[in-house]
Formats: structure tokens, sequence, C-alpha cells
């Protein structure tokens, strides 16, 4: 059986445009991550035709029907969300088709790639407004959503769904977990947790409870692995695994736990602050970062991360204080920087 709809239908996989697709393409393949019964193959394509480039992203489910299952409803979300909701920071969906187990989607290309795989390498070179600009465009993707008529919960944020245009432009992918969010004087919507490791918020984990500031706080993770330039789940960095001073390790007494355990506690720590910075920024010729900015990017991110989701900023007000750090550094440009405290995200 075959189904495509607005927007505009593309052909299913094996037909001649998808095989020309596939011949001409970069092309990446892995098993899906969020259930490890799970059986699925899920590759992304580049075509180019017409002077213009777009993304194909394949889903095949086998053997399982609960995966199967699983896979439609995954595809019936994305398609819903991004038919329903246009912005420039979400990724456009240009096309979509199934025909039996297969699931075609179709997007705007993004030259780029995703935040991932220009952060987490050696040879990285997002300068400090670079970075600083891309979570400014993500954050204004997930207040978009989170404003809307019927708020949408995204539930996934994390680098690997953050994708990047010629221009580095920011924009997020993969809708495929996002959930309507609470409506009616409702304060929560109660779900199974799902989501990615170290990037789920700890009421969410504990609960099932799923609100807006769930994805505050994967902001949070996002932000600090772009202040840090570790992973969620990295270790303090051992001595030697980066240059200049070592960087501190986690608070006495307690375990090593994941990135938000051992570097959370040192944002709001000052001259300790600069021990853990990305110093792959510092090695830019241009966007170098003023005092005033780091401190009012880390103290958010200290607030996103907060274990009460009560008092973690929502998403309005993030986009605020990431515009008032890119006015920090354009004004501190060129005559130094102001050390004064920053404002708390509240």
């Amino acid at each position: 059986m075959t189904s495509s709809g607005t927007p505009p239908p593309t052909s299913a996989p094996g037909s001649s445009s998808a095989r020309a697709a596939s011949a001409s393409s970069t092309r990446r393949s892995s098993a899906a991550p969020r259930s490890p019964s799970r059986r699925s193959t899920r590759r992304d394509f580049r075509a180019t035709g017409s002077g213009s480039s777009v993304s194909f992203q394949t889903t095949l489910c086998v053997n399982d029907q609960q995966m199967c299952e699983f896979c439609v409803c995954v595809f019936q979300t994305e398609v819903s969300c991004l038919g329903q909701y246009s912005h420039q920071n979400l990724v456009e969906l240009i096309g979509y088709c199934c025909e039996d187990d297969h699931r075609l989607l179709v997007y705007e290309y993004m030259a780029k790639g995703s935040l991932e795989n220009h952060l987490f390498r050696r040879s990285c070179s997002l300068s400090w407004t670079t970075r600083v600009k891309i979570a400014l465009d993500v954050a204004q993707g997930l207040a978009f959503l989170h404003g809307a008529e019927r708020p949408i919960i995204y539930r996934d944020f994390k680098t690997s769904n953050i994708l990047l245009d010629a221009d580095f432009k920011a924009k997020l992918s993969d809708f495929g977990l996002a959930k309507e969010g609470p409506m009616g004087g409702n304060t929560h919507v109660s779900t199974r947790v799902m989501g990615t490791y170290g990037y789920a918020a700890p009421e969410y984990m504990a609960t099932g409870h799923l609100t807006a500031m769930s994805d505050v706080y994967g902001f949070g993770v996002v932000l600090l692995e772009m202040l840090v330039g570790r992973r969620a789940l990295d270790p303090p960095p051992r001595p030697s695994s980066r240059p200049g001073p070592p960087g501190p390790g986690p608070p006495a007494g307690r375990p090593v736990g994941t990135l938000v355990d051992w570097a959370r506690p040192i944002l709001i720590r000052g001259k300790k602050l600069e021990k853990i910075v990305d110093r792959r920024m510092e090695q830019q010729g241009q966007g170098g970062y003023s005092a005033r900015a780091l401190e009012r990017v880390a103290r958010l991110a200290y607030d996103c991360l907060s274990q009460n989701p009560k008092v973690r900023p929502d998403m309005a007000r993030v986009v605020k204080v990431l515009e008032a750090a890119l006015a920090a550094d354009a004004e501190d440009d060129g005559r130094g920087s102001d050390s004064s405290p920053a404002p708390a995200a509240r």
C-alpha cells in the first residue's frame, strides 16, 4: 500500500528517482537508537537535481510488528508536526511517501550537517559567536513550538538533531518523538519515557510527566556541551586531555557522573569557569568571547539545568538572555570586557 500527501509527495523507495538519488548521494546508515529491541534501518541520502539539493530519509522495519507500529507512529508524528508548523528554525519538510514497510521523508538540504559532527571533532572551528548564534537559533525554534496555540514539546533535544545550513544557521530536525503539550489548565502530559539518556530531564525520567521545562533541561545540556566542548556523558577531563591548565574534577564527595554532574556547579564559579571552557574557541582568530557574555551564557545553562523544573527559565526568556549575550559581545568588542556579574536567567 502506498500513501502520500501534502507537502508534495515524492517517489517511493525503489522507484527510478529514488534510485537516482541514492546513486549520486552521500549516505549514512545506522540502527535507530531509541529502543534496544527495535529492528529497523534508517538511511539518509542527499539528492541533487534542477540546481537544488534535498535530503532523503528512509526507514525500513522488519520482522517485528510492535517496532513497525512504533516506526509508523514516529513517521506520522514527523509529518504532522512539520506539516502544521513552519518556522525559520525548523527544518522544512518538502515531501513524504510510504509504501508497505518503507517510509520516506524529504527535507531541505542542510549543507553543514549536524552540530554534533562539528562540535566534537578535534578540529572544531566553531567560534564563540557562532556557537551562541546556533544556541539562539534553536532557542527560537523551541520558543515557537512551546508558544503555539497547540503547544508542542520536542522531547529529543540533542546536538545530532540540530542541523546547520551553509551559513551555520541552525534548525531543529527529527520530530518523531514530539508530543502535544498540556492544555486546558493541565500542568503536564503523562507519557512513556522516551528520548536520549543524558539529555532527558530528571523529573521526566522519574515520573513520565512531560512539560515544556523538559525541553529547557535538554537545551541546557546542549548549551553546556557547546560551552565545554564535551559530550553529555563525558567524565571530567584528564590533566593531559586538553591544552593549558587542567579542568577541575567533580566536587568532593560526589561521583563522577555525567557532564551535568561535574560541570554544572562550576558554571557559577568565576575563574574556575574559564578552566572548563572549550579552549578551541580561544584559538579562533575572531569571534572570541567577553567575560560578560560568557558569564551570561554560563548562568543561563546553570539555570536551565536546575533539578527543580519550576525555577528553569522558559524558552522565551532563554532567547532574551542569548540576545543580550550577543549584544554584550558586540558592545565589548575592541574595548575590553566587563567582568561584572551577569544576572540570573530567571
